[in-house]
């Protein structure tokens, strides 16, 4: 009997729709080469939801990500909604998501492509061999803390950690240290911030349980100088809420696009969360040229850590890789390829893929 999964899909706003569109055929394309059924339900978030419900997060839409084994989304926001309080915003359904999945490690990986190789503004010899993973703690910190909000001309935001929660970010941060090359740089701001000093502490006494694992502490603002300087120099990073937010947009130059770019949001249980890195980007939505890759790999990302199928990931990632050396690629990565011809391009190569005996996993 064939493997089932059931995948909550919410194309949310922007260029979400389109390229999540093409992620979707992409994961219909690994069911039929690999013999494994994928139940997909559609459900509204962000600007999407406010337009259909008045509200950025439906119950109807937690209730249907809560069904499922995981929850494929595509983007959320645009200038339409900037004007509304930030409580109805639609980043607030985003950040209601993830707050209410417990989604609290997110996994952003990057790596250096040689398909991609000079379309980094950085020089080819910097780019070379970076193959790095960001994790980021994605429910705590400035975006959660309170008190936040705002009084006649002053506006208050809280930066607050808990030991509990900067432990168990740090803890997965470790693992996958020590599946990878075994060292982790921890980004703080610990000479200014009291959060950070907490952060740096309780890092220290997690190392203790890893001593395979090298650890090297980094202010964020040297962290982001080099990660344009040397960014194959770091293995893991982990780092808290904002810092993991900024750094990670930076990375998007080392490959050259944040088109490019995936994440997969884990936490204790299912379903976990996975979505491209990239914002809703209005400026190019509904023109047919948005990257679906970082949608696409985000898939990849699904099929490895909540379907358990690696082979599968790994059918799906070389495709991307194959599509880009055919010359299949968006405009923001130097090519002339619509949306719709690289997802269609990336199922073919998929459904071409050598299925293993033992089936997608």
């Amino acid at each position: 009997m064939a493997q089932a999964f059931r995948i909550a899909v919410l194309p949310g706003d922007g260029i979400g729709p389109e390229v999540v569109r093409e992620a979707v055929n992409v994961l219909l394309a690994v069911g039929r080469r690999f013999d494994i059924r994928f139940a997909v339900t559609e459900a509204v978030i962000g600007g999407a939801a406010l337009e259909a419900t008045g509200i950025p997060l439906p119950e109807e839409t937690l209730v249907t990500c809560r069904a499922n084994d995981a929850v494929l989304l595509g983007a959320v926001g645009g200038p339409r909604w900037d004007r509304l309080p930030g409580d109805r915003r639609p980043e607030h359904g985003l950040l209601r998501l993830r707050r209410a999945l417990g989604v609290f490690a997110n996994l952003r990986p990057v790596r250096a492509l040689d398909p991609l190789d000079g379309v980094s503004p950085l020089r080819p010899d910097t780019v070379a061999g970076t193959d790095l993973l960001l994790v980021r703690e994605l429910t705590g910190g400035l975006y959660f803390g309170q008190p936040r909000g705002r009084q006649g001309d002053e506006a208050v935001d809280t930066l607050r950690y808990t030991r509990g929660e900067i432990a168990r970010v740090v803890r997965v941060a470790f693992r996958f240290a020590r599946e990878r090359r075994q060292g982790i740089t921890s980004v703080d701001k610990a000479n200014v911030l009291e959060s950070s000093r907490l952060w740096r502490e309780v890092v220290e006494d997690e190392a203790r349980h890893f001593p395979d694992v090298t650890v090297t502490h980094m202010l964020v603002d040297v962290c982001a100088m080099q990660l344009v300087r040397a960014p194959a120099s770091f293995d893991v990073i982990v780092t808290e809420n904002m810092f993991g937010d900024i750094l990670s947009d930076e990375a998007g130059a080392i490959v050259g696009s944040l088109g490019m770019l995936p994440s997969a949001s884990l936490g204790e249980e299912p379903p976990f969360l996975y979505e491209p890195v990239h914002g809703s980007a209005p400026d190019i939505a509904g023109r047919g040229i948005a990257n679906p890759a970082g949608a696409i790999l985000s898939v990849a990302m699904t099929l490895r850590y909540s379907c358990g199928l690696p082979r599968a990931a790994q059918a799906v990632e070389a495709a991307v890789v194959q599509a880009l050396r055919e010359g299949y690629r968006t405009p923001d990565v130097g090519g002339t390829a619509r949306t719709a011809d690289v997802g269609e391009r990336i199922c073919g190569l998929v459904e071409a893929a050598p299925v293993p005996t033992e089936g997608g996993g």
